[in-house]
């Protein structure tokens, strides 16, 4: 492998001579090699636009030239388009700032500008990665804007997608199995009747609910911190830097982006991801009981629940022919845990902000974006491959609920509490039917009992 030297304010250091990356890069290949997760591609495409946008503006306002903001302006381009991917090698764990990452995307804006320019690499000249890409901006407002920023795209883009056609799919469930009438359970016992439409229709609300908490709680995501430098009085940055290159930002992304009110909060803290992650969190547990439920339902075929019929996608055992697993519910569970799991490092992390700072933002946008990519595959997944072809067996659903003893709850309010758990409990006890011992017990006859005990007239008030 051939190389190159370049110097930093450390000395000088020996970088790969076909990459583009430069002498902080290289530091931090050599001294935070942990772990196997890279900073995600949607970051480091979150801070090329921030460059983008600074270029334009810094050229705008005289602060830079204009050849020079042109190179940048393009590079960024190549970055935004998903070009020099093999050029970004830095871990998750690094520094709690992100300044490495930030420098990382600096350095290959700068040497590739350069080599475009005719230029030698290595050389900052006429690019330097700090006076000219790094114009206007700190890693401490560059980095959390990226975080913001990337969190938005994915969210409008893959999470709210995915969940809203899984709410789809379930209230068309709620529809299709409207007239379907079941036993309920409480305690994981038999319940009064209700239909398998109004069991669905429960699941719709509460994933609808969480729909909305998460566009909610995007609206603080939109705030950026560019601006703030390094503690958050925009030291080095001209009146209105802040407000011109989140427009620009705007322009980039179409979404609805605007400076923070507070940089120094900005920076220092980062409830807004925590909440946003709380969310998640919330959905995470809507979720966890939906797929339970269904894979509960779905049991059997002949020693389970079975009131739903679950579609067979892959063979589910290595060892008994015929099995068929409710995997796809198995995986969203899995995910609500890891999303849960996530939430919980957010937390922490978002509680150690110290003084201007917050040192664990590579962590927070690790966790999140991890959970929004695996709980946006995961719905859509399960929308597509469970939810869409559940169908109902009616027939076992039709035998629960025949031989439910808490039909008696129907007798109640007629032959009083008491008098309707003997009833129920004779009935358990003999193997015999409620209607059977109701007509034993002499405080009903045959007409009255066919017209009390009616589970149309039971899924709903009187």
């Amino acid at each position: 492998m051939r190389f190159r030297t370049e110097f930093d304010t450390l000395g000088k250091i020996k970088v790969p001579a076909e990459k583009y990356w430069g002498a902080s890069t290289q530091r931090s290949n050599k001294y935070f090699d942990i772990g196997d997760f890279l900073v995600r591609p949607i970051v480091i495409k979150s801070i090329a636009m921030i460059k983008k946008a600074a270029a334009i503006v810094n050229e705008k306002n005289g602060d830079i030239d204009k050849k020079i903001s042109k190179i940048i302006i393009k590079v960024a381009n190549e970055i935004i388009s998903g070009k020099h991917k093999d050029h970004f090698p830095l871990k998750v764990w690094q520094t709690g700032s992100g300044t490495q990452t930030n420098m990382n995307v600096n350095e290959v804006i700068s040497n590739r500008a350069i080599e475009l320019l005719g230029g030698k690499m290595g050389s900052k000249k006429p690019v330097h990665p700090n006076d000219h890409v790094n114009k206007s901006q700190s890693t401490n407002d560059v980095f959390p804007s990226a975080m913001h920023i990337a969190i938005a795209i994915r969210a409008t883009g893959k999470l709210l997608p995915s969940l809203k056609l899984l709410n789809q799919e379930l209230k068309k469930k709620s529809k299709e199995f409207s007239k379907i009438i079941k036993v309920g359970r409480t305690h994981l016992q038999d319940a009064t009747p209700i239909t398998l439409g109004q069991e669905f229709s429960g699941y719709h609300s509460q994933l609808s609910k969480c729909i909305k908490r998460i566009e909610h709680a995007l609206e603080e995501i939109y705030f950026l911190a560019q601006g703030g430098t390094a503690v958050g009085t925009g030291l080095n940055t001209r009146k209105g830097f802040d407000k011109e290159v989140v427009l620009e930002l705007k322009k980039m992304t179409k979404l609805p982006f605007k400076p923070s009110d507070n940089k120094f909060a900005a920076l220092a803290a980062h409830d807004s991801i925590v909440n946003f992650s709380g969310t998640m969190n919330t959905t995470a547990v809507c979720l966890m009981k939906i797929a339970n439920d269904i894979r509960f339902l779905g049991s059997g075929p002949r020693a389970g629940y079975g009131e739903l019929i679950l579609p067979e996608n892959e063979p589910g055992s290595s060892i008994m022919p015929g099995k068929v697993n409710p995997t796809q519910c198995e995986a969203v569970t899995m995910v609500c845990v890891k999303v849960i799991g996530n939430h919980n490092g957010i937390t922490m992390a978002g509680s150690h902000g110290h003084f201007e700072l917050n040192v664990f933002k590579p962590l927070i946008i690790h966790n999140i974006l991890q959970s929004i990519h695996i709980m946006s595959d995961s719905t859509k997944s399960f929308a597509n491959y469970c939810v869409k072809g559940l169908k109902a067996d009616k027939k076992k659903i039709k035998q629960f609920l025949d031989n439910s003893l808490m039909l008696v709850t129907a007798l109640s309010p007629i032959i009083g509490y008491d008098n309707a758990a003997k009833i129920a409990k004779r009935a358990y006890k003999n193997g015999t039917t409620l209607k059977e011992e109701s007509i034993k017990s002499g405080l009903i006859n045959e007409k009255e009992y066919n017209k009390i005990v009616d589970v149309k007239k039971m899924i709903s008030p009187y």
